[in-house]
């Protein structure tokens, strides 16, 4: 009987010990706004999501195998927390990866963001996320989602992510396999620098489509004067002969012990062949693009942090377009016309668990 409860109380002091090697994590979070916009004389107001950070659920792990490496998984999916529904078409759409780490970096394996993508959620201070995101100036030149789907994620996606302890230097390369789907087949990657105050990086990527390649090169960098951190971002993007470039300059300003007013400025434009497509649609476009022309984006807002976890937020946005260009602050805010404006202002709340 005493050798048996020996043997079960070592059994549990290994079980203790392998538990406490595991770890499993629920995250999330939900934000939720109250969103006017206005274009072409009509306006709507609505119960928004993402106006600060994007809504999501998700679970994560890492298991420790010993000599300095590890597992890991990462499922991650987006909410729609006004209506509490979960995206219908991917529940894991987000992320959902598996992955090594060690000495030598981490190699992932799965859907997530692509590299150049990060590039630009880390230099934009709106973080591509609600009234002032910047990629609400970024064009496709047209191409559906089904010819189009690695601007932001990618399936079948191989990630190399360098180790933390290169001096600063940091970056990730990625491969996506096109398993036959147009849009599909991609590869590109990021490097960068960040020491102290200074952050600077730059990302490419190109992806097969139609017979052609979409690309896009992204450069950015950001440097924290205390009383203000400024930050600049370039982009280009190109299919065949059409070329867009955006410009942008943001700033984040603390003004209070919890709160911090942010303001961005971005100028889009593209060149005389992207411009022509609006009108006379090619073997590689068939409809028309979503962006033709200059445009302007112009951002403020303000966050109060009431804890850790819990923000407080207003932000206003305005588009102006002008030639063909038909830009607008989000998603589902009215239509702009051609060369029309575009405008938007809300108030949320944001809750991160």
């Amino acid at each position: 009987m005493k050798k048996s409860l020996v043997a079960l109380a070592v059994l549990a002091g290994f079980a203790g010990a392998a538990a406490a090697q595991s770890s499993v994590t629920l995250f999330g979070v939900i934000d939720v706004a109250a969103r006017y916009t206005k274009a072409n004389g009509q306006d709507t107001k609505q119960l928004s999501n993402d106006g600060s950070s994007s809504s999501r659920i998700g679970v994560r792990g890492v298991e420790d195998l010993g000599g300095g490496l590890k597992a890991g998984f990462w499922l991650e999916g987006a909410l729609a927390a006004d209506t509490g529904t979960a995206d219908s078409s991917r529940f894991w759409g987000r992320r959902a990866s598996v992955s090594l780490m060690g000495d030598f970096g981490e190699v992932r394996l799965g859907r997530g963001k692509t590299s150049t993508r990060l590039v630009v959620d880390d230099f934009d201070v709106y973080t591509t996320t609600g009234l002032g995101d910047v990629t609400r100036l970024y064009s496709t030149f047209g191409l559906s989602t089904s010819l189009y789907d690695t601007n932001n994620r990618a399936d079948n996606l191989v990630q190399y992510f360098l180790p933390s302890d290169l001096g600063g230097v940091y970056g990730s390369f990625d491969v996506a396999a096109g398993e036959g789907a147009q849009g599909k087949k991609m590869y590109g990657g990021r490097l960068g620098y960040k020491a102290g105050d200074l952050n600077v990086a730059g990302g490419y990527q190109t992806t097969d489509t139609l017979n052609t390649k979409f690309k896009q090169l992204s450069l950015g960098a950001s440097y924290d004067f205390k009383v203000v951190k400024v930050s600049g971002l370039y982009s280009q993007l190109k299919l065949s002969s059409f070329k867009q470039n955006i410009y942008t300059i943001g700033a984040v300003v603390p003004v209070t012990a919890g709160g911090s007013v942010t303001a961005q400025f971005s100028k889009a434009s593209t060149n005389s062949a992207a411009d022509a497509l609006i009108t006379a649609p090619s073997a590689t476009n068939a409809t028309p693009i979503n962006g033709a022309g200059d445009s302007k984006a112009f951002t403020i807002g303000y966050q109060h942090n009431l804890s850790k976890r819990t923000a407080l937020y207003s932000t206003a946005s305005y588009i102006k377009n002008d030639g063909n260009a038909n830009f607008r602050v989000g998603n589902n805010a009215v239509a702009a016309a051609r060369g029309g404006k575009s405008g938007g202002l809300d108030v949320g709340i944001k809750h991160s668990f």
